[in-house]
């Protein structure tokens, strides 16, 4: 199968009152919901195919997002396995009325998995990885799909589950 290169997704969004809460700043869970939105169409526009989420990794809220900022999500495949994706989504926002600035205020990498008519995974593209920023991602998500197994395999031994 030939390696394909991977190529940002992103959306604009506006934070209106009902997507805040009583401080004034977006929900992390109605944030977590627009970045996991744009992995699903990342991964499946990379692969051809529908992806479902597996897991949620890596998230870092490194700024609040405000009523009345405008956010722009940006997802793009990082990483790819046999049937599995990891897409990293980086969140930025900026006020247009306040100060203009844009700052980067959250990130996270979603583990996909690509499905086939049968809803059942299924093969996806190798990833080509070219500059030092795909570099850097594909070894950043790596990392962050090796923990997750790591993670996963302890919770269900402890819970007295059979992968």
């Amino acid at each position: 199968m030939t390696a394909i290169k991977s190529y940002p997704v992103s959306s604009w969004d506006i934070v209106f009152p009902n997507d805040a809460n009583p401080m004034g700043t977006m929900f992390g869970g109605k944030l977590m919901a627009v970045m996991d939105e744009l992995s699903g169409i990342a991964a499946a526009r990379f692969c051809g195919r529908p992806c479902v989420t597996a897991s949620t990794e890596a998230f870092i809220f490194k700024h609040p997002v405000q009523v009345g900022d405008r956010i722009e999500t940006i997802a793009r495949v990082v990483w790819v396995g046999k049937t599995s994706l990891v897409v990293k989504v980086e969140v930025f926002s900026e006020n247009p009325v306040k100060n203009k600035e844009r700052r980067s205020c959250t990130s996270g990498h979603f583990n996909m998995v690509a499905l086939d008519e049968n809803g059942k995974p299924t093969h996806v593209p190798r990833l080509l990885v070219e500059s030092e920023q795909e570099k850097q991602d594909f070894e950043i998500a790596e990392i962050v799909k090796g923990q997750a197994l790591i993670r996963k395999q302890e919770l269900l031994k402890r819970k007295g589950f059979k992968e």
